[in-house]
Order: structure tokens, then C-alpha cells, then sequence
């Protein structure tokens, strides 16, 4: 495989930071040369265990998005109701976790857990990130924060899918479409626990905002709680749970968030910048993809089907 500049450049800082030698960087060179250029023709001849094959996220991530998970459809199973109460179908939910004031009661406590659930995610991130840095090995392109290359890669993702492109963009460890989704998250459980407190706590907010735009505030934020719960639990439903678990080639489910590993293919397929990296990191992974591409020859195929396109 000839790399882009992009990808060689991956490569080199991944090599220089993990410290690798004369001997194993010359392992490293060959099994990518050996890799055929065209990452379809990889992606679907890798063997993928559908559990997962190669690590993702550290237990830490995974308990936090259980929790959130947890947290947030319940929020949405007591809150709505309470909300919606002069509904018909609100009643027997209310009744059904034994009325309307248990169901408050559960509500409120299951938000005090997802508030902590949010302090401990970025708790944890920053001390991790904090810890790669002092040890060198942080890189920008390896976390959530959005950069320019986001950008490029929507462009060219859309012109993939219009069939303007053979194939998709090399993407990082976290794509373009799962900062959306982070970050549309992030902007959502702020609302809520902002609007939340100032039902909880209507006195503190009354003491710091201005006094003629107090009843205007609790008013705005009456309407954007159950609003904003509601677009979060269609947003959930319909785009976050078919990206992730029911769209082609994942369906019915994708266990990243339970293993912690994601399949071999999904990673060269949306993630392939950051299986170089797994090939940098990861003596095993470059075994198994040196056997199988020594195996099933991926490249003498590729050699032979451009020979029979020049042919014709």
C-alpha cells in the first residue's frame, strides 16, 4: 500500500512516540507495503469477531456511558409523564412506579446520578489526557475535539456515498459523525441540568441573574426541560441507536459498549488512520494481518485486476 501523506505521517509520529526500534519498524513497513491499496479488498477479507477484536475504550468510558444510558432513558420514562401530566397515556406511567410523587422522587435521584456520571467522564478524560501529555504521547487527532480534517472528511464522505469516490476518507479514531453525536450530547444534558436546577433551586438563580429577567429564565427553561428531554429521546432513537447498532454491517448490535473492542473490519473501514496506529501498538495485530495477507496474497490480487482493467 502506498500511504498518503496524511497516513505516512500517522505512521512516522506513531513509531517515534511508542519508541520503535530499527528491527520491528522494518516489520511495521512491510506489512503495510504488503497491504493492497484499495481498503475495500482489506476490509472484507479480515476476519471480525462480531464481539470485538481489537481494544477501543477502557472499562472507565464504558461505565460512563452505561450510566448514562441508564440514567437518561430512565429520566425520560419518569420525567415525560410528570411533564405531560393532563396527557391520557401519562397517567398510567405516573401509576405504574407508584404516582406522580415516586415518580419525582426517582426522577430527581436518577439525575443527581447522571450529573455525577458527567463529572466523571470529564474527570477522567482530562486525567488521562493529562497523563499522555506528561508522557508525550498525547495527540490531538486521537481525541473527541473536533479539527479541520472533520471537515474534509464529511465532504468526502458525502461525495462517496453520491459515488463521486471509490472510498470513504481515512478517518481517526473518532469520525466526523461521532463528534456530532458527542458533542450534541454534551450540549443536551447541559440543558437539562441547567433547566432542572432552576426547578430545584429556583433561589440561586434568582440571586445571580438579573431581577427583571428572572420569570422569563424559569418560563424559558419550563418549556426547554421536557422539550429538549423529548428531542434527545428522538435523537437517541432514531439516529444514535441506528448508527451505532442497527445500520448495515452492525446490525443488531455493535458491543463496543460492553466489550470495549471494536471488529477489525469497522476499524480499517471508518477508523483506518487509527488501525495504522493498532499496527504500530499492537505486535499481534501486524502478525495476524502479515498471515493473512501472505495467505490470501490481497496484493498479487489487486497486481492482477488492474492488469486485466489495462487489458481491456
Amino acid at each position: 500500500m502506498k500511504l498518503t501523506d496524511e497516513a505516512r505521517k500517522v505512521v512516522d509520529t506513531s513509531m517515534r512516540i511508542n519508541n520503535i526500534g530499527d528491527e520491528e519498524r522494518a516489520d511495521i513497513e512491510k506489512v503495510i507495503s504488503d497491504m493492497p491499496d484499495d481498503r475495500v479488498l482489506l476490509y472484507k477479507n479480515v476476519v471480525s469477531n462480531p464481539i470485538g477484536d481489537i481494544y477501543r475504550y477502557s472499562i472507565h468510558i464504558r461505565i460512563q456511558h452505561m450510566l448514562t444510558f441508564v440514567t437518561f432513558l430512565t429520566l425520560a420514562f419518569t420525567g415525560l409523564p410528570i411533564a405531560f401530566i393532563d396527557h391520557v397515556w401519562a397517567a398510567p406511567l405516573n401509576n405504574l412506579v407508584g404516582g406522580i410523587d415516586v415518580s419525582r422522587v426517582i426522577h430527581r435521584t436518577l439525575a443527581s446520578v447522571m450529573v455525577f456520571s458527567m463529572i466523571y467522564h470529564f474527570f477522567w478524560i482530562f486525567l488521562v489526557a493529562a497523563g499522555q501529555a506528561m508522557k508525550g504521547k498525547f495527540e490531538l487527532n486521537r481525541t473527541i475535539i473536533p479539527t479541520m480534517k472533520d471537515i474534509r472528511d464529511f465532504k468526502d464522505d458525502m461525495l462517496y456515498f453520491a459515488g463521486q469516490r471509490d472510498e470513504r476518507p481515512e478517518m481517526e479514531k473518532f469520525m466526523y459523525k461521532q463528534k456530532i453525536h458527542y458533542f450534541a450530547a454534551t450540549f443536551g444534558n447541559l440543558v437539562m441540568i441547567i433547566s432542572g436546577s432552576s426547578f430545584l433551586f429556583p433561589e440561586f438563580w434568582a440571586s445571580v441573574l438579573p431581577a427583571e429577567s428572572v420569570s422569563y429564565f424559569q418560563e424559558m427553561m419550563r418549556l426547554s426541560h421536557p422539550h429538549e428531554a423529548l428531542l434527545a429521546l428522538l435523537v437517541i432513537a432514531f439516529w444514535h441507536w441506528y448508527n451505532v447498532h442497527l445500520a448495515p454491517g452492525r446490525f443488531p448490535m455493535q458491543w463496543t459498549f460492553l466489550t470495549g473492542k471494536i471488529t477489525r473490519e469497522h476499524q480499517i473501514e471508518e477508523h483506518f488512520l487509527e488501525y495504522l496506529r493498532n499496527l504500530v501498538e499492537l505486535p499481534e495485530e501486524r502478525e495476524y494481518l502479515q498471515d493473512l495477507l501472505d495467505a490470501r496474497e490481497l496484493g498479487l490480487v489487486e497486481d492482477n485486476e488492474d492488469m486485466a482493467e489495462e487489458l481491456t
